[in-house]
C-alpha cells in the first residue's frame, strides 16, 4: 500500500463538458464540497485565459480550506518566448497558487504536426518552463498530454519529455491518456517502463473515458506504482468524460486498501456527486457506481429476500460507507416478501393476505404502466389504502381546464369542484399552461383546510408516452417530484389523457403530505 493523492479538475476538465458552465460563485462552492471530501488538490481554471478563473484565483484564497490545495493550470512556454517573458507563464505566477500544473507535449507526432517545433525544441520548453516556474518557488506537476498515444509511437521520445520536466525540478509526472484510447493491459505495460526510469518525481495518472475504460486504466497505473490520480466528480469532461473520481475514491479505499481520504470523509462521497450534478444544472445518473441513487437498490423479490438476510448477497460494499443508502424497489417482479420489507420499512403493519391483495394490484398496476420504483410516495399511499390506514383529504366532484389560444394572448384556467370535511369548495385558477392552473386551483380549494400545503413546492415535472405508435391517442405516465423544505417525494399518474394523469400525480403529491407518519 502507498500513499495515493487526489488531484480534482473538475473546475477546468470538467466543465468542458457539453452543458456544463459554471460561474465563479458555482466553482467556490465546488471548491469548498471537495475540500469536506478530502480532495488533495483542486485545479481552479487556467489563468489568463479568461477574466472568470483569474477572479476564482483571487476570491479562492479568501476560502479557510482545510486540506485542500487550489492549483492554477497551463501550457508550456511558447516556442518563441523566453520564460520570464511569456504571459502564460506570468499569468500562473500571478495566481498566487503553491502549486501549478502545466502541460507539455510528448507525442513527436503532435510536436512536428500540431505544434510545429522540432522535438529539441519542445523538450527545452518544457524544461524551461519548469524551470522558471520553479525559481519562483512553485511546487511544479507537469502534464504529459497524449503520453500513451506517444509512448506507442516513440518510447525514446516520450521518456525524454518526462525526464525534461523531472531535471527541471517537476514533482510530479502525469502520463495522461488524452485521447482516452489505451486498454488497461497498456497503461499497466507503459507505466512499469516508466516508473523504471523515474529517478525522484513521482508518477501521476490523468486518464479519459473514450474506450469506457478510464476508472480501470487509473486503477491500474496505482496498482503499478502511481501516486496522483487526476479526474473529476462523475466523470464530467470533453467528449465521453474524464475518470469519474467517485468511482476512483471508492475503489481506492474500499478495493485496494488506499486509504487516499479518511473513512469519515468518505461517507460524504456521494452527497458530493449530488451536489456537483446539481450546480451544473444536470440530472445525476442513478446507475452510477457507488453513488447513484439505483447502485444498492433491489427489484427482484430473490434479490430482495438475500440482501435483507445479508446484505453482502447482492452488494459489494456496504452503501453507508459512500454515504448512499439500500433500497427495495417495488415493481411487477415483486413478491410477497418484497412488500413486506417494505411495509416495515415504512413502520406499516401488512398482513400476509393484504400483502397478496396487494400485490395482485401492484402487477395489475404496471401492467398499464404504473411505474413505482421512481414514485414511492404513491405506492406507500397504495400500502396504506390496503391496511385501512389512508385518510382521503378530499373529494372530488369534478374539474375543468380550459385552453385558450388566441392572436394576441393565451390563457389556461383551472376549475376545481371538491368535497373537503363535508363542504363543497369551488375554485378556479389561471395558470402556465394546464398543469400549473390545475395546482393552482386544487390548493386554492385546500389551502384554507390544511394551512400546511403552503410548504409543498413542485420540484419536478416528467411526461413519459407510453405507447408511441398510438400517436396523439397514446397512453403517458405522468411522474411529479414534491418537496417541502425537508424531503422529497414522488408519485405517479397515467392515463390516455396527460391532464387526468398529472392530476393523479398532484392528488397524490398532496394525499402524501397530508398522510405522512
Amino acid at each position: 500500500m502507498h500513499h495515493v493523492e487526489i488531484y480534482d479538475t473538475t473546475l477546468r476538465d470538467g466543465a468542458q463538458s457539453e452543458g456544463v458552465s459554471f460561474s465563479v460563485h458555482d466553482k467556490l462552492l465546488i471548491t469548498q464540497k471537495l475540500d469536506i471530501l478530502g480532495i488533495h488538490y483542486i485545479e481552479g481554471g487556467w489563468p489568463g485565459t479568461n477574466p472568470k478563473d483569474d477572479l476564482y484565483f483571487e476570491e479562492v484564497k479568501k476560502l479557510h480550506l482545510k486540506s485542500a490545495k487550489p492549483v492554477a493550470f497551463g501550457a508550456t512556454r511558447r516556442a518563441n518566448n523566453r520564460a520570464s517573458d511569456d504571459p502564460n507563464l506570468k499569468a500562473l505566477i500571478a495566481a498566487d497558487t503553491e502549486v501549478v500544473t502545466i502541460f507539455g507535449k510528448s507525442w513527436d507526432f503532435h510536436v512536428t504536426e500540431v505544434l510545429g517545433v522540432s522535438l529539441k525544441k519542445n523538450l527545452e520548453m518544457i524544461a524551461d518552463s519548469v524551470s522558471y516556474l520553479r525559481s519562483k518557488g512553485k511546487r511544479v506537476f507537469f502534464d504529459a498530454e497524449h503520453f500513451f498515444d506517444g509512448f506507442l509511437a516513440s518510447p525514446g521520445y516520450a521518456i525524454k519529455t518526462l525526464q525534461a520536466a523531472e531535471s527541471a525540478g517537476a514533482a510530479c509526472l502525469i502520463l495522461c491518456d488524452t485521447n482516452g484510447g489505451t486498454m488497461p493491459w497498456q497503461v499497466e505495460d507503459v507505466c512499469r517502463r516508466v516508473l523504471e526510469g523515474v529517478d525522484k518525481a513521482s508518477v501521476g495518472i490523468h486518464t479519459h473515458n473514450d474506450g469506457d475504460v478510464a476508472v480501470a486504466n487509473a486503477l491500474t497505473a496505482v496498482r503499478v506504482g502511481a501516486t496522483q490520480v487526476q479526474g473529476t466528480i462523475n466523470g464530467f469532461g470533453e467528449r465521453c468524460g474524464n475518470v469519474n473520481l467517485c468511482s476512483v475514491i471508492a475503489a481506492l479505499n474500499l478495493k485496494m486498501n488506499h486509504k487516499c481520504i479518511g473513512s469519515d470523509q468518505l461517507k460524504h462521497l456521494r452527497a458530493v456527486s449530488q451536489f456537483v450534478s446539481e450546480v451544473a444544472n444536470l440530472p445525476h445518473v442513478k446507475n452510477q457506481p457507488y453513488v447513484g441513487e439505483s447502485a444498492f437498490a433491489h427489484k427482484g423479490g430473490v434479490h430482495v429476500h438475500a440482501v435483507q438476510k445479508a446484505s453482502a448477497s447482492y452488494e459489494h460494499v456496504p452503501p453507508q460507507k459512500v454515504g448512499n443508502r439500500q433500497r427495495v424497489l417495488v415493481s411487477d417482479y415483486s413478491g410477497t416478501r418484497t412488500l413486506l420489507e417494505k411495509a416495515q420499512l415504512y413502520g406499516i403493519a401488512l398482513p400476509a393476505e393484504a400483502a397478496r391483495a396487494l400485490l395482485k394490484a401492484v402487477k395489475e398496476k404496471e401492467h398499464q404502466g404504473y411505474q413505482f420504483e421512481g414514485a414511492e410516495a404513491s405506492f406507500e399511499l397504495m400500502m396504506k389504502k390496503a391496511t385501512h390506514q389512508y385518510k382521503p383529504s378530499f373529494d372530488l366532484i369534478r374539474f375543468r381546464v380550459v385552453v385558450e389560444k388566441g392572436a394576441e394572448h393565451d390563457r389556461t384556467e383551472a376549475t376545481v369542484e371538491v368535497k373537503v370535511n363535508g363542504r363543497i369548495q369551488h375554485t378556479a385558477a389561471v395558470g402556465n399552461g394546464p398543469v400549473n392552473a390545475l395546482d393552482q386551483a386544487l390548493r386554492r380549494a385546500l389551502i384554507k383546510f390544511y394551512p400546511v400545503l403552503s410548504e409543498v413546492k413542485l420540484i419536478d415535472y416528467k411526461v413519459r408516452v407510453l405507447t408511441a405508435s398510438d400517436g396523439t391517442e397514446a397512453k403517458v405516465r405522468v411522474l411529479i417530484e414534491s418537496g417541502d423544505g425537508r424531503r422529497t417525494w414522488q408519485t405517479v399518474g397515467v392515463s390516455h389523457n396527460v391532464i387526468e394523469a398529472s392530476w393523479q400525480a398532484l392528488v397524490d403529491s398532496i394525499d402524501y403530505k397530508l398522510n405522512a407518519f
